[in-house]
């Protein structure tokens, strides 16, 4: 994909997302574009960055150690999106700035233990399993403020909010239930006030209902079919 094409899908995805901010009576800068760039080359990533994607959803943590290599002139901020296993900690912990899929408290254990040994800290999102469906990660709504309380005490990780993913299909209805519920659900968590736990962001819409999870409330829209086509 050449830089023409590229700004030019930017400026569309951009455009949907202030005429969706703006239709919800939101400010449009309220909404950050996360740009999923996992399986794209690193050039094609630079080009992205040049043009104004400076944060970045990788999947992988072999990939993502790659990227950041080759992008290190640049340092855009990175963000590991999708599940990690608990002997990845390491990697995530070296590499990430921020992570949308914390989903249960032996993993933060993990990562508190990693980042501890790099010195560093991590912004993390937890991800929330609104919509049911048994292969997808992600928390159970239920067992949502049990696992916050436990993993606030662990300083390395600072969470700032929630993460999910609508149901496959495309039906917007049901993708408009999931990003209602987390957002209900982060006012929950907020009322609880636990010491040191954010509930500012909400990570939720991709491509194809973006608008939906803006509706909703959505702070991070994640997109990566509209930059950079089908992969």
């Amino acid at each position: 994909m050449g830089r023409e094409e590229l700004e030019q899908r930017l400026a569309a995805v951009r455009r949907r997302i202030d005429d969706a901010a703006r239709s919800a009576g939101r400010d449009p800068a309220a909404v950050r574009l996360l740009a999923v760039s996992k399986t794209v080359p690193a050039a094609v990533v630079r080009l992205a960055f040049e043009a104004g994607c400076h944060d970045l959803g990788e999947s992988r943590a072999q990939e993502l150690a790659g990227k950041v290599r080759e992008l290190a002139d640049v340092s855009p901020r990175w963000v590991f999106l999708g599940p990690v296993q608990t002997n990845k900690a390491r990697d995530v912990a070296r590499d990430a700035d921020e992570l949308h899929s914390l989903d249960r408290l032996e993993l933060a254990v993990a990562l508190q233990r990693r980042l501890e040994m790099v010195d560093r800290s991590l912004d993390v999102l937890v991800q929330v399993n609104t919509s049911g469906e048994a292969e997808k990660s992600g928390v159970a709504p239920g067992d949502l403020t049990e696992l916050v309380r436990a993993v606030a005490p662990l300083d390395r990780l600072r969470v700032r909010g929630l993460m999910t993913i609508a149901p496959r299909g495309g039906d917007l209805d049901a993708a408009r239930r999931c990003f209602r519920e987390l957002a209900t659900l982060a006012e929950r968590v907020r009322g609880e006030a636990v010491d040191g736990v954010g509930m500012d962001e909400l990570s939720m819409g991709m491509s194809g209902d973006l608008e939906a999870a803006i509706a909703e409330g959505a702070t991070t829209v994640r997109v990566g079919t509209a930059l950079f086509g089908t992969r």
